[in-house]
């Protein structure tokens, strides 16, 4: 039975932003998703890790309504939430021809949202873009290209954002600005669910690590707390112990 309806989530139904209940998917006989849960509250970062192929976007994709789960459920804070939720790929196709702040109008549009001109300068100085808004999107160097992806994710003023390896390929000076942006939103009262495969980023972004493999949560908690518990030293030692057999 398929009980994710996003049309029918009442609103003020929980306090978190959305909360997700034993979500399993199957394909054929093999489960992708074995029952995870995951509860996210307003303002906080938190990282999802785990092996390619391990349940991650599968379990993110169902959140967001893009696939139905085969048994469980997913309940948002508000009813009609995709108007208040961003979702940032790891790579963003921006139209080209179109400068940063024509792609920036467009994407608001979309959310039926029209920005003034004081609006989109407003975000992108947020995102340290001002300098770039006549130039041509397509043409940014790789960092200010998930710059501006993650702006176009907060275009309609969205309360809950997805990223997709927000640092990726980024030299030092790139990734610590994204992080600065994200925490800069996270104090604003946004959450942020971001997957990685870089544990030091992890360990520097995330209030939270919720570790995915084989289709299970297999450890949750902040970073500190998971180092306590499992007494390692770092994320990645933690992420390599508890894939061994995955891997």
């Amino acid at each position: 039975m398929n009980n994710l309806t996003m049309h029918s989530f009442r609103e003020g139904s929980t306090s978190n932003l959305f909360e997700a209940h034993n979500l399993v998917k199957r394909y054929g006989e093999r489960e992708a998703v074995k029952g995870v849960n995951l509860v996210v509250a307003p303002g906080e970062v938190v990282g999802m890790i785990g092996p390619n192929g391990a349940g991650k976007s599968t379990t993110l994709e169902m959140i967001l309504g893009l696939r139905t789960p085969d048994s469980g459920d997913v309940v948002f804070w508000r009813d009609n939430p995709r108007r208040q939720i961003g979702v940032q790929l790891q790579t963003t196709p921006f139209f080209r021809g179109l400068t940063v702040a024509e792609n920036l109008k467009l994407f608001a549009h979309f959310y039926g949202v029209q920005l003034t001109r004081t609006q989109v300068s407003d975000l992108l100085a947020r995102c340290r873009l001002a300098d770039a808004a006549r130039l041509e999107a397509a043409r940014l160097s790789a960092g200010q290209q998930k710059r501006l992806a993650i702006a176009l994710t907060l275009a309609h003023q969205p309360r809950l954002i997805f990223l997709d390896e927000p640092t990726a390929a980024l030299d030092p000076r790139a990734r610590r600005e994204i992080r600065e942006l994200i925490r800069s939103l996270a104090t604003g009262g946004t959450a942020i669910v971001f997957t990685s495969h870089d544990m030091e980023e992890v360990g520097k972004l995330a209030d939270r690590v919720v570790l995915i493999v084989e289709g299970r949560v297999k450890a949750e908690g902040t970073p500190t707390a998971l180092l306590t518990e499992y007494s390692v030293s770092s994320l990645e030692e933690l992420y390599l112990n508890l894939t061994k057999e995955e891997e």
